[in-house]
């Protein structure tokens, strides 16, 4: 084979680029058709939460108007008007702005606080794990509800307290989870391979081991957001939440008890709300799971 032949052959040779991490990701996470619905849906409800109050302003949520009592859906108030007269749509969107917002916030908060005691915990053991560990044993000794209403109840209802409250709550499930990922982490080579290059062990914590944590607690971050908007709607329904005429979801369904039966409407779309928000994010948290770790599938 000649010269000029050989090259035209390595010329005509194809290229196999791996493709990117973030791709791979996304590839599997569209073989999960449930998780494509959740993230369409959490889409739609996040758009309508945020654009909303552009259209809808405030005003509309709290304004009472008593010839619109109990009025029924209509092009007028599409998702008709409670015991108030207020619009009940209006109310919806901006009550979903502080639903969602205290539980966006109060897992963040929750996430970095957990995962931080839980890299520390597992990192250097001895008698900081002990410590950490047995103090975890008490906040987790209470039930959840029973806690956050406790802490509520002592500081007073309001969206700082409410989130005070919630991320005391949750951040056991960080510590724990994380913990768990660093005891399996921190005998892997590329720990030894920094250790033995003088690295830090607060360089070797935030620069190793968690953002080789990351894909669990995204997973538990995405899932925890969904159990921390029940639970803070199950707190405005009991009266712990943000003051009256400021609008939530919770509250909303705590109002609608007494008109069951003669409008049902205000009860079914705050509750609407509630449940295809909780379900969106946790199809998008199992959708995520599988993406993050095919392993995981079950």
């Amino acid at each position: 084979m000649s010269d000029k032949q050989t090259s035209a052959v390595s010329s005509t040779k194809t290229v196999y680029k791996r493709p990117s991490q973030a791709k791979e990701i996304w590839r599997r996470f569209k073989k999960t058709k449930g998780a494509v619905i959740g993230m369409i849906l959490l889409i739609i409800i996040m758009v309508s939460v945020l654009v909303g109050p552009l259209v809808i302003p405030y005003e509309n949520a709290i304004h009472q108007d008593y010839d619109y009592m109990l009025a029924k859906p209509s092009a007028a108030h599409l998702f008709g008007c409670d015991g108030y007269g207020r619009d009940i749509l209006a109310r919806i969107i901006h009550g979903g702005r502080t639903s969602i917002g205290i539980a966006l916030l109060a897992t963040v908060t929750s996430c970095v606080f957990g995962s931080l005691l839980g890299a520390f915990a597992g990192f250097f053991g001895g008698w900081i794990d002990s410590v950490i560990m047995r103090a975890l044993d008490i906040f987790m000794s209470v039930p959840d509800i029973l806690f956050t209403m406790a802490v509520v109840y002592a500081l007073g209802a309001s969206f700082t307290n409410l989130l005070i409250a919630l991320t005391l709550t949750y951040f056991t499930n960080y510590v724990r989870l994380v913990r768990s990922q660093v005891l399996t982490l921190s005998d892997a080579e590329y720990i030894e391979a920094a250790r033995a290059g003088g690295s830090s062990s607060i360089r070797m914590i935030m620069k190793h081991i968690i953002p080789n944590s990351i894909g669990v607690i995204i997973v538990n971050t995405t899932l925890n957001v969904a159990k921390i908007i029940i639970y803070e709607s199950t707190l405005s329904f009991l009266g712990l939440g943000m003051k009256p005429p400021a609008p939530e979801w919770g509250a909303m369904l705590s109002e609608a008890r007494e008109f069951m039966r003669t409008a049902p409407h205000l009860l079914i779309f705050p509750a609407l709300a509630i449940v295809l928000t909780a379900s969106a994010i946790n199809l998008l948290g199992d959708g995520l799971r599988d993406a993050l770790d095919p392993h995981l599938r079950s």
